[in-house]
């Protein structure tokens, strides 16, 4: 196994994990097998590219750089003014997010890891020794993520502020991710004590999907930030801070570079120093109860059958109108609710389709909210379209794709149902609930009369979704590893599929030119999707991409 600059860097402590009674060699050669493990799994952060390398490096370490970026913005706040208070709250807030969701989403499969309960327990080596393997595994990570987070601005803040700055400012630091490992653990504690492991699991992977989305928004955001970089804040203190912990931190570094010393400043500071400790000690006090709960992530609750409703059986058979195309639909939604990776790919973007529109009415406005309003602004919906080829792609991936093989046993003749019933479920259970809530936004932006433009640009979705189908390739729902996903972006058709969307918004906008135009639109777009779905779908297992 490879030796790892850290363990080398680690070696320079044997003489205290010694003090402690910690079997430094057995610990070392513990983490050396952690680290080769860690050089298999790719963060979140670059989830949606999930073709892992074939080299040994470590992949986190790759992509720290991304984090590195993060922290280049982070910048202007230790600028923009003497205000220690409002610069070094926000400074600290937004590296609390990044350390507490890159906690929670990269480093829970180190915190959650029974393999140790599991293979080392049963060996001679101290648990002891184990524990501290963990939380130096953990502090090991955490420490890259914050060194690239939070190195330049740091460095720049010694330039502008002084020795004392940079002082404070890594002592806070410290202590904020002291702050985030105790939490995190305590949480997951918690949860565990009153929980299963699925209920874990599944907060576990909405945090990630938060991150992803996270990311995503941020780079819009970024940089419309600056905007409000020239705005000094006068922040006063007020006893509900108490609870925004990143303030504690702040009017640490307000007492000692402007000396302005006031009772709640104090006890922030108190309640900043005090809590990080008190966390950690909790962790370790309560770690045995924490490895027993573990042994939940081992086994499954079993899930209870819901009873379905007429409602929803009268709406199905709507949607569907053979019974094979109506358990496909049925197999679909299940999949796409209950597929951990699926969901971690696939949510990110449809929140980003949501979000999509309104940067571009945004970049559009020209501070005349009555012309906004009057304007056909309304059609930049059609850019939630650009999501649907890569989910239409991410259909065909799986975590579970070994159990592929009962496609072969289904008792059906044709494949038709199979995809029809797939893609009418991506419609009706990804998308119809985000473009309801765009069309909410958007009528209660434009008023009710685009309300016939909202019908057109559903039937425009689920044409482009059909159309899209026919162009790409071929592959049975749910058959594929993820780890083919790279491999199969498709990124050329891609682009030219997005053709189809500035197709459909050029016909739009000239149907609203003339009077009922929007109507005879509507009429085209039936009769095309009509004739797209009749000829979609009649696939023969030949034709399938091998």
């Amino acid at each position: 196994m490879k030796n790892y600059r850290t363990l080398k860097l680690l070696d320079h402590l044997q003489g205290l994990f010694t003090i402690f009674d910690v079997d430094y060699k057995s610990m070392r050669r513990i983490l050396q097998v952690k680290l080769t493990m860690d050089s298999r799994r790719v963060p979140t952060i670059f989830s949606q590219n999930s073709k892992k390398d074939k080299d040994d490096s470590n992949q986190y370490i790759k992509s720290l750089w991304i984090y590195v970026l993060f922290g280049l913005f982070m910048i202007p706040f230790l600028l923009i003014g003497e205000n220690h208070l409002f610069q070094m709250s926000l400074f600290y807030g937004i590296f609390t997010f990044f350390v507490m969701t890159s906690m929670i989403s990269d480093f829970s499969s180190v915190l959650l890891d029974i393999r140790d309960r599991n293979i080392l327990f049963p060996k001679p080596v101290d648990r002891r020794t184990i524990s501290t393997a963990k939380i130096v595994h953990i502090i090991i990570y955490i420490s890259w993520l914050t060194i690239a987070l939070v190195g330049v601005p740091l460095i720049v803040g010694l330039v502008k502020n002084g020795f004392l700055f940079f002082f404070v400012s890594v002592i806070n630091i410290i202590l904020i991710n002291l702050l985030v490992v105790g939490l995190t653990a305590l949480i997951y504690l918690s949860i565990l004590q009153f929980f299963d492991g699925e209920r874990l699991k599944d907060i576990i992977n909405y945090v990630q999907i938060l991150l992803s989305f996270a990311i995503m928004v941020g780079y819009q955001l970024l940089a419309r930030s600056f905007v409000v970089i020239d705005l000094v804040s006068s922040l006063e203190p007020r006893w509900w801070q108490i609870f925004i912990f990143p303030m504690w931190y702040g009017a640490m570094m307000e007492m000692v570079m402007n000396g302005d010393i006031q009772l709640l400043y104090l006890l922030y500071s108190v309640l900043g120093v005090l809590l990080p400790f008190l966390s950690i000690w909790l962790y370790i006090k309560y770690n045995s109860a924490f490895e027993q709960n573990l042994q939940k992530l081992t086994y499954h609750e079993k899930a209870k059958e819901k009873k379905r409703s007429k409602l929803g059986q009268s709406l199905l058979k709507f949607i569907c109108r053979s019974h094979e195309e109506r358990s496909f639909f049925r197999f679909a939604s299940l999949m796409m609710k209950n597929e951990r990776e699926f969901k971690l790919k696939v949510y990110p973007s449809l929140g980003f389709s949501i979000i999509l529109p309104f940067i571009f009415i945004i970049n559009g406005f020209n501070s005349n909210f009555e012309q906004l309003t009057a304007s056909k602004s309304y059609l930049s919906i059609y850019f939630t379209l650009i999501t649907v080829p890569t989910i239409m792609i991410l259909l065909k991936f799986s975590g579970k794709y070994k159990g592929a093989w009962i496609y072969k046993v289904t008792p059906t003749a044709s494949l038709k149902p199979m995809f029809s019933g797939t893609i009418k479920a991506f419609i009706f259970n990804l998308y119809l609930p985000v473009y309801l809530l765009l069309c909410a936004l958007f009528i209660a932006l434009f008023g009710v009369r685009i309300l016939p433009d909202l019908i057109v640009v559903f039937i425009n979705l689920c044409l482009y979704s059909v159309i899209c189908f026919i162009l790409l390739k071929k592959s049975l729902p749910f058959s594929e590893s993820f780890d083919h996903y790279k491999q199969s972006s498709q990124g050329f058709l891609i682009i030219g599929l997005m053709l189809f969307i500035g197709l459909f918004a050029g016909l739009h906008f000239i149907s609203t030119l003339f009077i009922y135009g929007i109507l005879l639109y509507s009429v085209i777009s039936i009769l095309s999707l009509w004739m797209a779905w009749k000829l979609a779908f009649n696939i023969t297992w030949g034709k399938l991409e091998r």
